[in-house]
């Protein structure tokens, strides 16, 4: 298929890498230079995002945030000013579910299709293509793209309508966000208790404490490994999703709110640009205590 990838950085590129090995022809565009091993894979590089969008059938995105979308869809030399009617955009992005929706309607307008498709697996799901991706869409639509996101994903759910798709990577980040906490707080914990907490680690991964977030960023943590990975600055962005959501909702969301203020006081210490796995610098800040020698 002819298709269009703008965006593509830690977790475009590998994604877009593997639509090329499945074999389609990908028109692709980035805020930097191309990588050079998409091109020598035969990326074509576009001059921006309107002839992506004129080259392309189905455009994906994959962009920082709320903002960034709008820009590259709607500014001058959009997506928006290239596509044709029965072309389809997917946002794989993580943007507000509000705004997904407005896109959405102002691309239908111009007689495309609107997918959310955001993902969670960071950028050892993008490498391996076993990303979770979770989809809003009408059902011709995702019957359209299925095949594609399947390329880069394993678990891919078609969750409901667009927006749906955000809403659901919102609640996802949320339990990520409340997982690296428990983790930080449990290591620091232990480690200013005098316990090993390489050895601690290890004993609950065989009990009900074990998870995902204790395998990857308890290692994290332990070894001080914090580079990217999945940037506070970006889960950052993500928590105020919730909360803007929590407000218009009139849910509270308290964890979240906490655990939000803590990777606050990370980026406010510099590391807006690490691992959302730093998150315990704040909490060893707090204790006086690192988890590990550094």
């Amino acid at each position: 298929m002819q298709l269009g990838f703008i965006g593509l950085g830690i977790m475009g590129a590998p994604m877009c890498g593997h639509l090329i090995a499945a074999g389609h022809t990908l028109f692709v565009h980035t805020r930097s230079r191309v990588p050079q091993a998409l091109a020598e894979a035969g990326a074509v590089a576009c001059a921006d995002a309107r002839e992506v969008a004129t080259r392309a059938d189905i455009v994906f995105l994959m962009l920082p945030d709320t903002p960034d979308v709008e820009a590259v869809l709607f500014g001058e030399r959009g997506v928006a000013s290239g596509l044709a009617p029965g072309k389809t955009v997917v946002d794989m992005s993580s943007i507000s579910p509000l705004a997904t929706k407005d896109f959405a309607a102002r691309i239908a307008a111009l007689g495309g299709d609107y997918v959310d498709a955001p993902v969670s697996g960071g950028e050892v799901g993008a490498k391996a293509a076993s990303l979770t991706i979770m989809v809003g869409a009408g059902d011709a639509a995702f019957a359209r793209v299925q095949p594609l996101l399947q390329a880069m994903g394993r678990n891919i759910t078609h969750v409901g309508g667009v927006g749906d798709g955000q809403t659901t990577k919102v609640a996802n980040q949320i339990i990520v966000a409340l997982n690296i906490a428990a983790v930080a707080e449990a290591l620091v914990f232990a480690s200013k208790a005098g316990a090993d907490p390489a050895k601690v680690r290890q004993a609950l991964m065989g009990g009900f404490a074990s998870s995902r977030i204790l395998e990857v960023h308890g290692e994290r943590m332990i070894r001080r490994t914090f580079d990217p990975g999945f940037r506070i600055a970006l889960h950052q962005k993500d928590l105020n999703l919730a909360l803007q959501g929590a407000r218009t909702l009139g849910v509270a969301l308290p964890g979240t709110a906490q655990v939000a203020q803590l990777m606050q006081a990370c980026a406010a210490q510099g590391g807006a640009g690490e691992d959302h796995s730093a998150l315990v610098k704040a909490l060893e800040l707090l204790a006086q205590h690192a988890v590990a020698a550094g």
